[in-house]
């Protein structure tokens, strides 16, 4: 189960490592996969991915549809 969803939609709006749980995921989405994050558990759009020409490890790329399965199971959704 997904604590915490975290929807970073810009390179420089990453959440303070702090305030992520070992239980949350953090999804980059549009301009957020230029950059990716040093925390462990994270995806990214393929579709942006993709649109923005970024090489992304290949078993960190989903889907939106799975990012709108990942945000019904979420017990908190935040964008940042």
């Amino acid at each position: 189960m997904v604590n915490t969803l975290w929807l970073v939609k810009r390179p420089a709006d990453f959440p303070e490592a702090d305030l992520i749980n070992d239980d949350d995921i953090i999804v980059l989405i549009q301009d957020a996969v230029l950059r990716l994050p040093s925390k462990k558990n994270w995806v990214a759009c393929e579709e942006d991915v993709i649109a923005r020409n970024v090489k992304v490890p290949q078993e960190n790329l989903v889907s939106y549809e799975y990012i709108i399965n990942l945000i019904e199971k979420a017990q908190k959704v935040v964008v940042w």
